[in-house]
């Protein structure tokens, strides 16, 4: 499996408004996401799916925004200030094995992993400290790119992720993506 990062300057065309008519944000995020949450947006770039994030979560919510590359986090920075969305997203250049969530233990209600894990070297770890950060009954929507991962590499992916203790509810049709919910499977007889 490739762990090369998508390349900055792609990320102005992954904004691009054609986008929208395969991967609608509204439409793929809207059943998971709602007023006053806190979500993360874990190789979020440029914030294709990170504007529509602070939109949907509404004054009282709050969207963390992580990625490896300076250059996506002040675009997505930049864009955040142009629509008002400021205050609602939390931008954090992050490490290629460290999200640096690590205050975010149980804090989490929705993660976005879209695009992402394929370009992480250390999948385990990426999906434990994913996993560390969700409340109890949080969701996760982890997307793949078609053109990159292939459905065995993506079902390797859900293992791994499964390891780490997040586990299968649904598969997702969503435009160019292999898409799958997860949910957090509780690790002590209290719950999570």
């Amino acid at each position: 499996m490739p762990h090369r990062l998508c390349p900055w300057w792609l990320g102005y065309f992954h904004l691009g408004p054609l986008r929208g008519l395969r991967q609608d944000p509204q439409a793929i995020l809207s059943p998971y996401v709602g007023t006053g949450m806190t979500v993360l947006d874990a190789g979020c770039g440029m914030g294709y799916f990170s504007l529509p994030l602070a939109r949907m979560v509404g004054p009282t919510g709050r969207v963390i925004c992580v990625d490896v590359q300076r250059r996506m986090i002040d675009a997505l920075s930049c864009r955040a200030r142009r629509a008002g969305l400021d205050e609602r997203i939390e931008a954090r250049v992050c490490q290629p094995t460290d999200l640096g969530i690590q205050d975010l233990r149980a804090k989490i209600n929705f993660a976005l992993l879209f695009a992402v894990a394929h370009e992480v070297a250390d999948q385990a770890g990426f999906f434990q400290q994913v996993y560390a950060s969700l409340s109890t009954g949080a969701r996760v929507l982890l997307a793949e790119p078609v053109a990159h991962v292939r459905a065995l590499e993506f079902a390797r992916s859900l293992d791994v992720a499964a390891t780490a203790g997040l586990t299968v509810l649904d598969q997702l049709d969503i435009g160019h993506a292999r898409a799958a919910v997860l949910v957090a499977v509780p690790t002590d007889p209290a719950g999570r």
